[in-house]
């Protein structure tokens, strides 16, 4: 899967990753191979989290390709 990660240095220095495409999915790094390290396993965690919540609530979950 290859989605947009939008990174940008605050002013304390630190790279900060966003998903635009997953809300609230959001991690940071001191180094820029650090922050997309960092997003990585956030993205991981947001899937797991996500997936987790349909199947309590018996939603249906698909996979869609665009």
């Amino acid at each position: 899967m290859k989605l947009e990660v939008i990174i940008e240095k605050d002013e304390t220095g630190y790279y900060v990753a966003e998903v635009p495409a997953f809300p609230g999915c959001v991690s940071q790094g001191r180094t820029l191979a650090e922050a997309k390290a960092n997003i990585k396993e956030a993205i991981t965690g947001w899937l797991a989290v996500m997936n987790e919540k349909a199947r309590q609530h018996k939603t249906q979950v698909v996979e869609v390709s665009v």
